[in-house]
């Protein structure tokens, strides 16, 4: 594989100021990859740069993490070429395997300025050696140090590091902690802190909504909208790529493609690509099944064998028409609901504590027939725990909880894989609760659920956890009942496998009470949200879940506003400080540079342009030109469209003084 660095402009000593001007580029070319016999990644090619902002799908096995560790060098290819600008930061947050320092959460995310805090100390040094020789050398580099230092706000990192972790869910309280003492949720979060405080050029994320609540996903959500670096991200929340990128690379087969816009309108345009695809396979089969026919009819007549192998020849050479696992569209419906009352439940006074610990206190509600409720809040407020006091799975609670006629409860909890018998077979553990009916279709499903092939027959022992969660949840889908409580369904699953799972729950007929930080699960289900908050009481907020998000992002803002040690960091009182001030200085100088540019240029077109005119004019006065009607016709005609040009140079070049003029 080979690396190649651009050289910058600016040469080794403003690299760091070059790359904060938004020059870095990350250029992949034609790299591949392949385990065994199977080729994973194949001559595969695209640039980011400062301003890309994109997602990375395919399905579930494709590549994308593996890409993503090749890229920051994680992981080698077998061949590639990657070039890039001279001082980049790229920085990359795998989906697992996260190994935190023994230090505390605070010293934890500061790490993310490791560069910085190595060029605070260059500086430094170079303060004692400025009397040595070289010294003017020295000097300016200690400036363009200093320069980049101001740029990234280093002085008022910890302001900036507090307000990552706060939004991320952390309390001031955690700040000091030891990072290895948190669950490992939450370890996550403390390494995506930790790769937000870098701010670095390019940022690549592998899945990291998968341990966010909705209120730290609001928080990156807004986070990342405003970061000054270029974006690639893996993950199977709908709405928060939406809300990030502009395009989206496909990996299928090895290949990568690029499609514009979010992702919505990548799984339009992929849908209208597929319909074809489905055309183009339906006619290639009929193809394929006349030519075996008439291979099949003329293989033993000698008079036809010349004609009978060249289409043995082209049957061995047809790329047989394939569909994206990850966007084959897979239909799943629920049982019945048995019937219920109007009233399925209804809780009076509920309340919860750990010690003295108050989870929520006099929470009343009913849940009503057909209803959809969505349970949100930030991880340990309580959402799991309102949930399996619903299932009647913890009765230490205050208040009373009655359950409406003829209820039947499915629940569905994030350790429900604990539940599941590890001697049977993936598809034994299903046609347990499934109706005779729906045995046929069972492989179908597990399909759908991510367990393909022989997958099926792996014993229930050697899953993973996520794999043990998704084959609980197929179970509680399968099982008949009119009330469905579920922490975290979406959980484990991909973009497809939730689409399924969203229709089937949108023609269910009986009632839904589910815990989500999915946005756009809860956007296309919810009729009801409750907000569970550790200092405010229980709020209701009746369907429309933009009104919700608002809300939330109005809350968040509300929230760093009150924060003593955060307001130095807020846009008003950043636009007063001494680093803004500098920033908008310098885009003031690079804006004068290219107007002056432009000014430059201007006038060696009108140069030319006028010097073309006079030649114009001299041939005008030519007996041999302007005796000839069609010539001399021509010339004027030139000659004007020539003055034209040179009266909106001229225009041009009024305005770009005006703004020089301004600038200065």
């Amino acid at each position: 594989m080979h690396v190649k660095q651009d050289p910058s402009p600016y040469g080794n000593k403003t690299a760091v100021r070059a790359i904060l001007n938004g020059m870095a580029t990350l250029q992949i070319h034609n790299l591949s990859l392949s385990f065994g016999d199977r080729d994973l990644l194949k001559e595969v090619s695209f640039t980011l740069d400062s301003s890309s902002r994109a997602a990375l799908s395919g399905a579930n096995g494709s590549g994308k993490s593996t890409l993503l560790k090749v890229v920051t060098g994680q992981v080698q290819a077998d061949s590639a070429q990657i070039t890039k600008t001279r001082g980049i930061q790229v920085s990359y947050l795998p989906q697992s395997d996260i190994v935190l320092p023994d230090k505390s959460v605070m010293e934890t995310a500061e790490e993310g300025y490791k560069r910085w805090h190595d060029l605070a100390a260059e500086a430094e040094r170079l303060r004692h050696e400025v009397d040595e020789e070289n010294w003017e050398a020295k000097l300016n580099r200690i400036g363009e140090i200093e320069d980049a230092l101001s740029e990234v706000g280093y002085e008022r990192r910890r302001g900036r590091l507090e307000q990552i972790l706060q939004g991320l869910g952390f309390h001031r309280q955690d700040f000091e902690r030891p990072a290895r003492e948190f669950s490992g949720g939450y370890q996550m979060r403390i390494a995506l802190a930790r790769i937000l405080a870098e701010d670095p050029d390019i940022l690549l994320l592998d899945e990291p909504t998968n341990y966010l609540d909705i209120d730290a996903i609001v928080w990156l959500k807004g986070y990342l909208k405003s970061f000054r670096g270029g974006l690639m991200l893996v993950s199977h929340d709908v709405d928060f790529l939406d809300d990030t990128v502009n395009c989206v690379y496909e990996l299928f087969k090895g290949r990568l493609t690029r499609y514009s816009g979010n992702y919505s309108a990548y799984q339009k345009q992929r849908q209208a690509e597929i319909e074809d695809q489905v055309k183009r396979y339906y006619e290639q089969q009929d193809e394929i099944e006349k030519t075996e026919r008439f291979i099949e009819r003329f293989r033993y007549k000698a008079t036809k064998s010349r004609q009978v192998q060249s289409r043995i020849t082209a049957l061995e050479k047809i790329e047989l028409v394939e569909i994206p696992e990850h966007l084959k569209k897979i239909s799943f419906s629920f049982p019945p609901a048995p019937h219920s009352g109007n009233d399925v439940m209804t809780l009076e006074h509920v309340s919860k504590a750990y010690g003295d610990h108050v989870i929520f206190r006099d929470l009343s509600f009913v849940v009503r027939k057909g209803e959809r409720l969505a349970i949100a809040g930030r991880n340990g407020t309580g959402k799991s725990t309102l949930l399996r006091i619903m299932a009647h799975q913890d009765l230490d609670f205050s208040g009373s909880l009655k359950d409406g006629a003829g209820l039947k409860t499915g629940y569905y909890a994030q350790e429900s894989g604990k539940t599941l018998d590890p001697a049977r077979t993936v598809l034994e553990e299903v046609e347990s609760v499934a109706d005779t009916k729906d045995i046929p279709r069972l492989r179908n499903l597990l399909g759908s659920f991510l367990f393909q092939g022989d997958d099926v027959f792996k014993k229930v022992g050697v899953l993973s956890g996520g794999e043990k969660s998704r084959l609980a949840l197929l179970k509680i889908l399968l099982h008949p009942a009119n009330l469905l409580l579920l922490d975290e369904p979406t959980n484990h699953l991909d973009i497809n496998a939730k689409d399924m799972l969203l229709e089937a729950v949108k023609a269910y007929n009986g009632t839904l009470v589910f815990v989500s930080h999915d946005s756009h699960f809860i956007k296309n289900l919810a009729t009801r949200i409750l907000y569970l908050s550790e200092d405010e009481e229980p709020v209701f907020f009746e369907g429309d879940y933009d009104y919700f998000s608002y809300k939330l992002e109005e809350k968040e803002k509300a929230f760093l506003e009150n924060q003593d040690d955060v307001k130095t960091s807020t846009s008003a009182q950043v636009k007063a400080s001494p680093s803004a001030d500098h920033r908008a200085q310098k885009e003031r100088r690079n804006q004068a540079q290219k107007l002056e540019k432009e000014s430059a240029g201007i006038l060696e077109k009108l140069s030319t342009l006028e010097a073309k005119v006079k030649e114009l004019e001299a041939q005008m006065g030519l007996s041999e030109v302007y005796s000839d009607s069609q010539r001399i016709k021509a010339v004027v005609s030139e000659k004007e469209a020539l003055e034209k040009e040179i009266e909106a140079l001229n225009e041009r070049w009024f305005e770009v003084s005006e703004e020089l003029e301004a600038l200065s």
